[in-house]
């Protein structure tokens, strides 16, 4: 097959959650013999060189598009006044991208076209302006990597700013209505998680929802036996310019750390992440150890011994938790931070919720009652068994001729479902 993959972002290097789903897929779909290109926003976060997946061989082709999606608050104002599009997807809205999509499909012959999540889900309306043109064009998918709005809710919650609150939930609501209006406009929707593919339905989007997990490729994360984790050390690794992960961050620093070093004087706590605010980077807090952002994330994970995921917001699948279950660390998440991944606490992960909660399993690591290597031998076979990215791979294979069985035995253009309802 030929598959268009439109990414927000070049997914690489993939060091974070959304780069490290969007890349493994390519990387993954190429090893099995399938052409990928790959257009993406080139944006002045991430911007990269059009060469940075040349080493995933001549199967990957990258072409690129820069768009200024850096946050403004006089572009969100002017947002929030007189545009029905969320500020979030309204960034990567550009014409040029619009004009290098129809480009590329007037170019080559897809077989499907897989777009990256709701920051990318505007230019399905695509498919009805070339519906309309009499021209062909392959089914499109929408890979929902989250619901973004039940994020922003979230975050909304719990917010303690008036202002800040009322925002937040000006742009969850416009971000509900747009999600809601986008999603029927696709031919399937591979949804993350299993609570995603039923929030999709809940939202009467388009009834070809299928569940497809993020992978790992396990290559990637192989135990280094020379590295031995430092005793009595928790470490926490993530992208800290996203909100929930920052969130989650200053929760664990205000209600639990303060009362587990004093309880526990011994633990260290090691933090690491791209993105790093200076706030961060100035802590000055007894026992607390600010790397910002590390080389290695698989190196990183094996020198530390606890893992912690103190999620309070957030949507989809964790895929640093998949890594760290890769490579045998015992996790300590919230219940929300582990949502969509099939784990048992105690068995494969320690789940908690409350500061008394994670007090009291910090506690049980502390005195060497928590047993981690068993849990994380347990969440190694758990991540081989289900999230190895081949087997993702070969799910979404059968999704992709799935929608182009149904289109040639409906004896339709694909494009047909999106011709209606459509706004500029």
């Amino acid at each position: 097959m030929h598959i268009l993959q439109l990414c927000p972002r070049v997914p690489y290097p993939p060091h974070d959650g959304g780069a490290i789903a969007m890349y493994d897929v390519a990387a993954g779909l190429a090893r099995a013999g399938h052409r990928v290109t790959v257009l993406a926003l080139n944006t002045p976060k991430h911007h990269q060189l059009t060469t940075v997946l040349d080493h995933l061989g001549p199967n990957v082709s990258l072409v690129t598009v820069d768009v200024d999606t850096r946050l403004s608050p006089v572009k969100a104002l002017r947002n929030l006044l007189f545009s029905h599009l969320p500020y979030n997807v309204e960034r990567f809205v550009s014409e040029e991208v619009k004009a290098k999509l129809v480009e590329l499909l007037a170019q080559e012959q897809f077989d499907v076209v897989q777009m990256e999540g709701t920051f990318v889900a505007w230019y399905a309306r695509y498919w009805a302006g070339g519906a309309q043109r009499g021209q062909h064009v392959p089914p499109v998918i929408l890979r929902a990597h989250n619901l973004e709005y039940t994020i922003w809710e979230q975050l909304a919650r719990n917010a303690g700013n008036p202002l800040k609150k009322w925002y937040l939930r000006q742009l969850a609501a416009r971000l509900k209505q747009f999600e809601n209006w986008m999603l029927c406009r696709f031919d399937a929707i591979a949804a993350i998680t299993e609570t995603d593919q039923q929030r999709l339905s809940a939202l009467g989007a388009h009834p070809a929802i299928e569940f497809i997990p993020a992978g790992v490729d396990l290559s990637r994360f192989q135990p280094d036996p020379a590295i031995r984790p430092k005793p009595r050390t928790l470490f926490m690794l993530g992208s800290l310019n996203w909100l929930p992960n920052l969130e989650g961050l200053d929760w664990f620093l205000r209600e639990v750390w303060p009362e587990a070093r004093r309880r526990y004087p011994e633990l260290e706590l090691h933090l690491a992440g791209k993105d790093t605010p200076e706030r961060i980077r100035q802590l000055q807090v007894p026992g607390v150890t600010v790397h910002g952002f590390v080389e290695s994330a698989a190196q990183f994970m094996q020198t530390y011994d606890l893992m912690l995921v103190p999620l309070l917001s957030g949507g989809g699948m964790r895929i640093k938790i998949i890594e760290g279950m890769a490579l045998g660390k015992c996790i300590l998440s919230t219940r929300l931070g582990a949502e969509g991944i099939h784990v048992r606490s105690g068995h494969d992960i320690v789940l908690a919720d409350s500061p008394a909660e994670w007090l009291d399993c910090l506690g049980r690591y502390y005195r060497g009652e928590l047993g981690p290597a068993a849990i994380g031998q347990e969440a190694a076979r758990t991540a081989a068994r289900l999230y190895d990215n081949r087997r993702v791979v070969e799910r979404f294979l059968d999704l992709y001729s799935s929608v182009q069985g149904r289109a040639a035995t409906e004896g339709r253009t694909p494009a047909e479902p999106l011709t209606s309802g459509l706004r500029p």
